[in-house]
């Protein structure tokens, strides 16, 4: 037990209780959680996986025992270290960026050095070009339908 006096501090290698040391991955002691991942709806998890790892790179379905893979359920593990959860939704209904009738409910910001290549190569992948932005960033569709924008990074 902890008592009023006992010190708490942390550092990259773990936290320090009363000089003891525990493992843990916590820097900061305010933090409710960390990001495990984001999941993405859509209706085809083989096809948004590759289309991120395209644009993002990483690993599609690399081995990871949080996650139960299958036909309803891909990752993408990126080299950022965040990872990607796809899950397959029956009659999935994509976001109608900027209707509001159906909202996009969170968008990808992603910096890239040149916007023209990085558009022709979105596109390739099957993105769509939803707008140019004349303050020099431009918004997309995922295969799904997920808006993202690409800035000049």
């Amino acid at each position: 037990m902890i008592g009023a006096e006992a010190k708490v501090s942390g550092n990259a290698s773990g936290l320090t209780v009363a000089g003891a040391k525990t493992r843990c991955c916590w820097k900061d002691l305010s933090l409710i959680g960390r990001l495990q991942c984001v999941v993405l709806d859509c209706p085809d998890v083989w096809e948004l996986a590759q289309f991120y790892q395209s644009l993002l790179g990483g690993v599609v379905n690399q081995p990871d025992p949080r996650w139960a893979l299958s036909d309803d359920f891909s990752t993408l593990h990126t080299g950022s270290s965040l990872v990607f959860g796809f899950q397959r939704v029956k009659d999935y209904r994509a976001p109608r960026w900027p209707d509001t009738a159906s909202p996009q409910q969170f968008h990808l910001d992603v910096d890239v050095p040149d916007l023209d290549h990085a558009q022709d190569q979105v596109l390739g992948l099957g993105a769509m070009l939803l707008h140019v932005d004349a303050r020099g960033w431009r918004i997309f569709a995922d295969p799904a339908g997920h808006p993202f924008c690409l800035l000049r990074g």
